[in-house]
């Protein structure tokens, strides 16, 4: 890129959910609007203020259904009365909106228009039942297959994925490979106190993960425990310019820089040309790396969109980290794991941090730019010298919508 563009003072809120201790169902929780203002607030604290912002990016999927609310952009000036008269936009792309977020941003900064942008990723869905809830995420699919789909929708879709994987290239380990990705999600979510499996004591996560699926009970190839949950939260970054990085007193060396990003998307209307295969996500890496000028062997570390099992080995194959049918050997050989040759969603990705999401894609920087700066704490993994950037892959629907974003750490 002709401009250097960096990321930096990112700031989660609790993934909360079942799972996590404060959460009641039957009890009054935060709302919208309490998660918005939590995560934006504790971002302009770090920055100076209000006053260094430019303009606000809010990225947020079914609002409008889960909470009855719309227009989001106009939440800005309920974060901070300083940024009343700025330009604020919510941007939508399903589960990958938070992912157009930091892209709009990104194009801002790159433009000129803006030297600073705050970019918030929200969702809040334990608003409705499950089975609702589910109904209302089928709109990231195509509304003419929601009549006859399965009434958990998006489970069933990739339980097709995954059944499809099972004939192609064997049941056995694929299922103990998705027994091992949930253990490595747990097991990263309890080192992260933001995350929705962080209190999770389970002994043997995988026994766990192994629990056969029951088709009439749930879906036929999948377990609960395949799945990331129903989730609220929040989640925001700062996307500056050089100017903008010295504007709110931050340093290079606190932030990471942006040097590649991919956008894809798919037909909507039609069902994916190979189920075993996330052809979206393979095209937006690799445009990310193409601009970056690296191959996946310099990168140290992955946000990869889990939302089931199946997606983060899927996901491990269209990165090119192994090839196609073998996405189980390379996770069951531990390469996936936070000791491992790949890193993968240290802090617990989708299924164990929790799946706010709209606010998914900008979790993914946060967490990019936690490990690549060395302020991720007990989550905090060793890169590698010869593997300096970090790569997050946010996905929409099933892999219709897909952004891949390449970070290292500034200088």
């Amino acid at each position: 890129m002709e401009k250097k563009i960096y990321m930096t003072a990112g700031y989660n809120t609790i993934s909360l959910g079942t799972g996590r201790k404060e959460f009641n169902p039957s009890k009054p929780r935060p709302g919208l609007e309490h998660y918005i203002k939590e995560a934006g607030s504790q971002v302009l604290a770090k920055i100076g203020g209000a006053e260094t912002v430019d303009e606000i990016v809010i990225g947020n999927f079914m609002a409008g259904r889960f909470n009855g609310q719309a227009h989001l952009g106009a939440f800005a000036p309920f974060i901070d009365e300083g940024l009343a008269g700025k330009p604020s936009t919510r941007v939508e792309g399903a589960c990958a909106s938070g992912g157009l977020a930091l892209l709009t941003g990104i194009k801002s900064v790159l433009s000129g228009s803006s030297e600073v942008v705050m970019a918030l990723g929200v969702e809040v869905q334990n608003s409705v039942k499950a089975i609702y809830g589910a109904d209302i995420l089928a709109a990231a699919g195509w509304a003419a297959d929601r009549k006859n789909g399965h009434a958990f929708f998006f489970p069933g879709q990739f339980s097709d994925r995954a059944g499809v994987y099972f004939e192609r290239y064997g049941r056995e380990k694929t299922r103990k490979a998705f027994a091992r990705w949930y253990r490595n999600a747990i097991e990263n979510a309890r080192l992260c106190p933001t995350a929705q499996e962080y209190q999770n004591l389970v002994v043997d996560l995988e026994a766990m993960g192994m629990t056969e699926p029951n088709g009439k009970y749930f879906v036929e190839h999948l377990n609960l425990y395949d799945c990331s949950k129903v989730s609220d939260g929040a989640s925001v970054i700062i996307i500056a310019s050089r100017d903008g990085l010295r504007r709110i007193g931050i340093s290079p060396e606190d932030a990471v820089e942006i040097t590649g990003f991919g956008h894809a998307v798919a037909d909507i209307t039609k069902k994916p040309t190979d189920p075993a295969e996330l052809s979206t996500g393979k095209l937006a890496t690799a445009k990310a790396l193409a601009m970056a000028e690296i191959g996946i062997g310099q990168v140290g570390t992955v946000e990869t969109h889990d939302c089931f099992t199946i997606a983060g080995i899927l996901g491990v194959e269209a990165l090119g980290l192994a090839k196609k049918g073998e996405g189980p050997d390379y996770v069951l050989a531990g390469e996936t794991s936070r000791t491992g040759e790949m890193p993968f969603n240290t802090t617990g990705g989708l299924i164990g941090w929790g799946h706010p999401t709209g606010a998914t894609g900008v979790h993914m920087a946060v967490t990019l730019w936690e490990q690549l700066t060395e302020k991720a704490g007990d989550a905090q993994i060793s890169l590698r010298q010869a593997r300096p950037y970090g790569l997050s892959l946010n996905m929409g629907g099933d892999d219709k919508t897909q952004v891949s974003i390449v970070y290292k750490r500034g200088e």
